[in-house]
Protein backbone atom coordinates (compact mmCIF):
# COMPACT_ATOMS: atom_id res chain seq x y z
CA UNK A 1 0.00 0.00 0.00
CA UNK A 2 1.44 3.36 -1.00
CA UNK A 3 1.74 6.21 1.49
CA UNK A 4 -1.14 8.20 0.02
CA UNK A 5 -3.55 5.28 0.27
CA UNK A 6 -2.38 4.42 3.77
CA UNK A 7 -2.92 8.04 4.85
CA UNK A 8 -6.42 8.02 3.33
CA UNK A 9 -7.45 4.90 5.25
CA UNK A 10 -5.95 6.24 8.47
CA UNK A 11 -8.04 9.42 8.10
CA UNK A 12 -11.17 7.34 7.52
CA UNK A 13 -10.48 5.24 10.62
CA UNK A 14 -9.86 8.35 12.67
CA UNK A 15 -13.21 9.81 11.60
CA UNK A 16 -15.03 6.56 12.28
CA UNK A 17 -13.64 6.31 15.80
CA UNK A 18 -14.10 9.94 16.82
CA UNK A 19 -17.26 11.31 15.27
CA UNK A 20 -20.01 12.39 17.65
CA UNK A 21 -22.89 10.90 15.70
CA UNK A 22 -24.22 7.47 16.63
CA UNK A 23 -23.87 5.79 13.25
CA UNK A 24 -23.36 2.06 12.50
CA UNK A 25 -19.58 1.90 12.05
CA UNK A 26 -19.34 -1.92 12.21
CA UNK A 27 -16.42 -2.07 14.64
CA UNK A 28 -16.82 -5.79 15.32
CA UNK A 29 -15.33 -6.95 12.02
CA UNK A 30 -12.09 -8.72 11.11
CA UNK A 31 -9.10 -6.42 11.21
CA UNK A 32 -8.49 -6.61 7.45
CA UNK A 33 -11.98 -5.19 6.81
CA UNK A 34 -11.90 -2.33 9.30
CA UNK A 35 -10.28 0.16 6.94
CA UNK A 36 -12.83 -0.64 4.23
CA UNK A 37 -15.75 -0.23 6.62
CA UNK A 38 -14.19 3.07 7.71
CA UNK A 39 -13.99 4.26 4.09
CA UNK A 40 -17.69 3.59 3.59
CA UNK A 41 -18.44 5.32 6.87
CA UNK A 42 -16.34 8.36 5.95
CA UNK A 43 -18.25 8.72 2.69
CA UNK A 44 -21.66 8.47 4.33
CA UNK A 45 -20.76 10.60 7.37
CA UNK A 46 -19.32 13.41 5.26
CA UNK A 47 -22.30 13.48 2.90
CA UNK A 48 -24.64 13.58 5.90
CA UNK A 49 -22.67 16.47 7.41
CA UNK A 50 -22.90 18.41 4.15
CA UNK A 51 -26.68 17.88 4.10
CA UNK A 52 -27.05 19.14 7.68
CA UNK A 53 -24.55 21.97 7.42
CA UNK A 54 -26.02 25.29 8.58
CA UNK A 55 -29.57 23.93 8.32
CA UNK A 56 -30.74 26.59 10.79
CA UNK A 57 -29.17 29.56 8.99
CA UNK A 58 -29.62 28.65 5.32
CA UNK A 59 -33.06 29.14 3.83
CA UNK A 60 -34.85 25.89 2.98
CA UNK A 61 -35.11 26.83 -0.69
CA UNK A 62 -31.42 27.78 -0.90
CA UNK A 63 -29.73 25.25 -3.22
CA UNK A 64 -26.23 25.56 -1.71
CA UNK A 65 -26.33 22.28 0.23
CA UNK A 66 -27.72 20.35 -2.73
CA UNK A 67 -25.01 21.81 -4.95
CA UNK A 68 -22.36 20.84 -2.40
CA UNK A 69 -23.73 17.30 -2.31
CA UNK A 70 -23.69 17.13 -6.10
CA UNK A 71 -20.09 18.28 -6.07
CA UNK A 72 -19.27 15.65 -3.45
CA UNK A 73 -20.94 12.89 -5.49
CA UNK A 74 -19.11 13.97 -8.65
CA UNK A 75 -15.81 13.04 -6.99
CA UNK A 76 -16.70 9.40 -7.60
CA UNK A 77 -16.17 9.83 -11.33
CA UNK A 78 -13.28 12.24 -11.79
CA UNK A 79 -9.53 11.59 -11.79
CA UNK A 80 -7.76 11.84 -8.46
CA UNK A 81 -5.73 14.83 -9.64
CA UNK A 82 -8.91 16.84 -10.26
CA UNK A 83 -10.63 16.14 -6.95
CA UNK A 84 -11.41 18.67 -4.27
CA UNK A 85 -8.58 18.48 -1.74
CA UNK A 86 -10.92 18.60 1.26
CA UNK A 87 -12.43 15.25 0.24
CA UNK A 88 -9.68 13.61 -1.80
CA UNK A 89 -8.64 11.26 1.03
CA UNK A 90 -12.19 9.86 1.26
CA UNK A 91 -12.32 9.02 -2.42
CA UNK A 92 -8.78 7.67 -2.51
CA UNK A 93 -9.84 5.12 0.09
CA UNK A 94 -13.23 4.49 -1.53
CA UNK A 95 -11.65 3.97 -4.97
CA UNK A 96 -9.49 1.20 -3.59
CA UNK A 97 -12.31 -0.41 -1.61
CA UNK A 98 -14.72 -0.26 -4.56
CA UNK A 99 -12.15 -1.88 -6.86
CA UNK A 100 -11.06 -4.54 -4.39
CA UNK A 101 -14.60 -5.73 -3.61
CA UNK A 102 -16.29 -4.94 -6.95
CA UNK A 103 -18.84 -2.68 -5.24
CA UNK A 104 -21.55 -1.04 -7.37
CA UNK A 105 -21.09 2.73 -7.22
CA UNK A 106 -24.87 3.08 -7.27
CA UNK A 107 -24.94 2.24 -3.57
CA UNK A 108 -22.87 5.36 -2.89
CA UNK A 109 -25.01 7.42 -5.27
CA UNK A 110 -28.16 6.26 -3.49
CA UNK A 111 -26.82 7.57 -0.20
CA UNK A 112 -26.12 11.01 -1.67
CA UNK A 113 -29.52 10.99 -3.38
CA UNK A 114 -31.22 10.51 -0.01
CA UNK A 115 -29.19 13.26 1.63
CA UNK A 116 -30.09 15.66 -1.19
CA UNK A 117 -33.75 14.75 -0.74
CA UNK A 118 -33.58 15.38 2.99
CA UNK A 119 -32.44 18.94 2.34
CA UNK A 120 -35.55 19.87 0.35
CA UNK A 121 -38.27 17.36 1.26
CA UNK A 122 -39.97 17.80 4.64
CA UNK A 123 -43.17 15.75 4.24
CA UNK A 124 -44.01 12.25 2.96
CA UNK A 125 -47.33 11.43 1.36
CA UNK A 126 -47.48 7.76 2.31
CA UNK A 127 -45.43 4.91 3.76
CA UNK A 128 -44.20 3.73 0.35
CA UNK A 129 -42.67 7.15 -0.27
CA UNK A 130 -40.99 7.04 3.13
CA UNK A 131 -39.67 3.52 2.50
CA UNK A 132 -38.18 4.67 -0.79
CA UNK A 133 -36.23 7.30 1.14
CA UNK A 134 -35.02 4.60 3.56
CA UNK A 135 -34.08 2.42 0.59
CA UNK A 136 -31.51 5.06 -0.34
CA UNK A 137 -30.61 6.54 3.04
CA UNK A 138 -30.16 3.37 5.11
CA UNK A 139 -30.28 0.17 3.07
CA UNK A 140 -27.05 0.81 1.10
CA UNK A 141 -25.06 0.78 4.35
CA UNK A 142 -26.23 -2.74 5.21
CA UNK A 143 -25.61 -3.99 1.68
CA UNK A 144 -22.13 -2.49 1.64
CA UNK A 145 -21.26 -4.25 4.90
CA UNK A 146 -22.49 -7.58 3.49
CA UNK A 147 -20.53 -7.12 0.25
CA UNK A 148 -17.37 -6.37 2.20
CA UNK A 149 -17.89 -9.73 3.94
CA UNK A 150 -18.25 -11.50 0.58
CA UNK A 151 -22.05 -11.89 0.85
CA UNK A 152 -24.18 -10.71 -2.08
CA UNK A 153 -27.29 -12.92 -2.26
CA UNK A 154 -30.82 -11.57 -2.55
CA UNK A 155 -32.11 -13.26 0.61
CA UNK A 156 -29.54 -11.64 2.88
CA UNK A 157 -29.92 -8.32 1.06
CA UNK A 158 -33.68 -8.36 1.70
CA UNK A 159 -33.23 -9.18 5.39
CA UNK A 160 -30.58 -6.48 5.73
CA UNK A 161 -32.85 -3.97 3.99
CA UNK A 162 -35.62 -4.72 6.47
CA UNK A 163 -33.30 -4.12 9.44
CA UNK A 164 -31.80 -0.94 7.99
CA UNK A 165 -35.18 0.52 7.06
CA UNK A 166 -36.48 -0.31 10.53
CA UNK A 167 -33.47 1.40 12.14
CA UNK A 168 -34.03 4.51 10.06
CA UNK A 169 -37.72 4.58 10.99
CA UNK A 170 -36.97 3.99 14.67
CA UNK A 171 -34.64 7.00 14.59
CA UNK A 172 -37.37 9.10 12.96
CA UNK A 173 -39.86 8.24 15.72
CA UNK A 174 -37.18 8.81 18.37
CA UNK A 175 -36.22 12.23 16.96
CA UNK A 176 -39.62 13.89 16.56
CA UNK A 177 -38.77 16.55 19.18
CA UNK A 178 -35.62 17.40 17.19
CA UNK A 179 -37.08 17.21 13.70
CA UNK A 180 -39.97 19.55 14.46
CA UNK A 181 -37.43 22.35 14.87
CA UNK A 182 -36.12 21.53 11.38
CA UNK A 183 -39.65 21.62 9.91
CA UNK A 184 -39.50 17.88 9.25
CA UNK A 185 -42.37 15.45 9.73
CA UNK A 186 -41.60 11.87 8.76
CA UNK A 187 -44.94 10.37 9.76
CA UNK A 188 -46.66 9.77 6.39
CA UNK A 189 -49.49 12.20 5.68
CA UNK A 190 -51.73 9.26 4.77
CA UNK A 191 -51.61 8.29 8.47
CA UNK A 192 -52.41 11.73 9.93
CA UNK A 193 -56.12 10.85 10.40
CA UNK A 194 -57.32 14.41 10.01
CA UNK A 195 -54.60 16.00 12.16
CA UNK A 196 -52.62 19.04 11.01
CA UNK A 197 -48.95 20.02 11.10
CA UNK A 198 -49.66 21.96 14.30
CA UNK A 199 -50.34 18.67 16.10
CA UNK A 200 -46.90 17.34 15.15
CA UNK A 201 -45.17 20.57 16.17
CA UNK A 202 -46.75 20.74 19.62
CA UNK A 203 -44.77 20.75 22.88
CA UNK A 204 -46.15 17.31 23.70
CA UNK A 205 -48.14 14.69 21.84
CA UNK A 206 -51.91 14.58 22.01
CA UNK A 207 -53.67 11.23 22.45
CA UNK A 208 -54.31 11.22 18.70
CA UNK A 209 -50.63 11.74 17.88
CA UNK A 210 -49.65 9.03 20.36
CA UNK A 211 -52.03 6.61 18.68
CA UNK A 212 -50.48 7.37 15.29
CA UNK A 213 -46.95 6.95 16.64
CA UNK A 214 -47.93 3.65 18.26
CA UNK A 215 -49.02 2.44 14.83
CA UNK A 216 -45.66 3.50 13.33
CA UNK A 217 -43.75 1.71 16.10
CA UNK A 218 -45.72 -1.50 15.50
CA UNK A 219 -45.10 -1.21 11.77
CA UNK A 220 -41.38 -0.76 12.42
CA UNK A 221 -41.23 -3.80 14.71
CA UNK A 222 -42.61 -5.93 11.86
CA UNK A 223 -39.63 -4.89 9.75
CA UNK A 224 -37.21 -5.83 12.55
CA UNK A 225 -38.99 -9.18 12.70
CA UNK A 226 -38.53 -9.68 8.95
CA UNK A 227 -34.79 -9.14 9.32
CA UNK A 228 -34.43 -11.31 12.42
CA UNK A 229 -33.12 -14.43 10.62
CA UNK A 230 -30.13 -12.56 9.14
CA UNK A 231 -27.58 -13.00 11.99
CA UNK A 232 -28.00 -16.78 11.87
CA UNK A 233 -26.51 -16.86 8.36
CA UNK A 234 -23.60 -14.52 9.06
CA UNK A 235 -20.04 -15.27 10.17
CA UNK A 236 -18.88 -14.27 13.63
CA UNK A 237 -18.34 -11.51 14.76
CA UNK A 238 -20.61 -9.84 12.18
CA UNK A 239 -23.48 -11.98 13.43
CA UNK A 240 -22.95 -10.57 16.93
CA UNK A 241 -22.99 -7.01 15.66
CA UNK A 242 -26.21 -7.49 13.71
CA UNK A 243 -27.85 -9.07 16.76
CA UNK A 244 -26.74 -6.03 18.76
CA UNK A 245 -28.08 -3.74 16.03
CA UNK A 246 -31.45 -5.47 16.15
CA UNK A 247 -31.53 -5.30 19.94
CA UNK A 248 -30.55 -1.64 19.87
CA UNK A 249 -33.27 -0.73 17.39
CA UNK A 250 -35.88 -2.58 19.40
CA UNK A 251 -34.66 -0.87 22.56
CA UNK A 252 -35.42 2.49 20.91
CA UNK A 253 -38.95 1.30 20.17
CA UNK A 254 -39.31 0.09 23.77
CA UNK A 255 -38.13 3.47 25.08
CA UNK A 256 -40.73 5.20 22.92
CA UNK A 257 -43.41 2.91 24.34
CA UNK A 258 -42.22 3.61 27.90
CA UNK A 259 -42.56 7.32 27.11
CA UNK A 260 -46.21 6.64 26.22
CA UNK A 261 -45.46 7.34 22.55
CA UNK A 262 -44.80 11.02 23.21
CA UNK A 263 -41.50 11.89 21.58
CA UNK A 264 -42.55 15.47 20.90
CA UNK A 265 -41.77 16.42 24.50
CA UNK A 266 -38.30 14.86 24.46
CA UNK A 267 -36.01 12.36 22.80
CA UNK A 268 -35.83 8.89 24.38
CA UNK A 269 -32.19 8.06 25.11
CA UNK A 270 -30.22 4.84 25.23
CA UNK A 271 -28.29 4.74 28.52
CA UNK A 272 -25.01 3.00 29.27
CA UNK A 273 -26.96 0.40 31.22
CA UNK A 274 -29.18 -0.15 28.17
CA UNK A 275 -26.06 -0.72 26.05
CA UNK A 276 -24.79 -3.32 28.50
CA UNK A 277 -28.14 -5.11 28.34
CA UNK A 278 -28.08 -4.98 24.54
CA UNK A 279 -24.62 -6.54 24.44
CA UNK A 280 -25.51 -9.25 26.93
CA UNK A 281 -28.70 -10.06 25.06
CA UNK A 282 -26.74 -10.28 21.81
CA UNK A 283 -24.16 -12.60 23.34
CA UNK A 284 -26.85 -14.89 24.73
Amino acid sequence: MNNQLQYAYEKCLELAHSHYENFPVAKMVPKHLQKHIAAVYAFARTADDIADEQHETIAEDDPIRVKNLEKFESQLDIPESERDTQWSWIFTACDNTIAEFDIPKQLFRDLVSAFKQDVVKKRYADFEELKDYCRRSANPVGRLVLILHGLRDDVRFAQSDAICTALQLANFWQDMSVDKHKNRIYIPQADWQGLSETDFFAESASPEVRKILKFQVERTEKLFKAGEPLPKSLPFPLSLEIRATLAGGRTILKKIEQQDFDTLKGRPKITKFDKIKILLKSLV
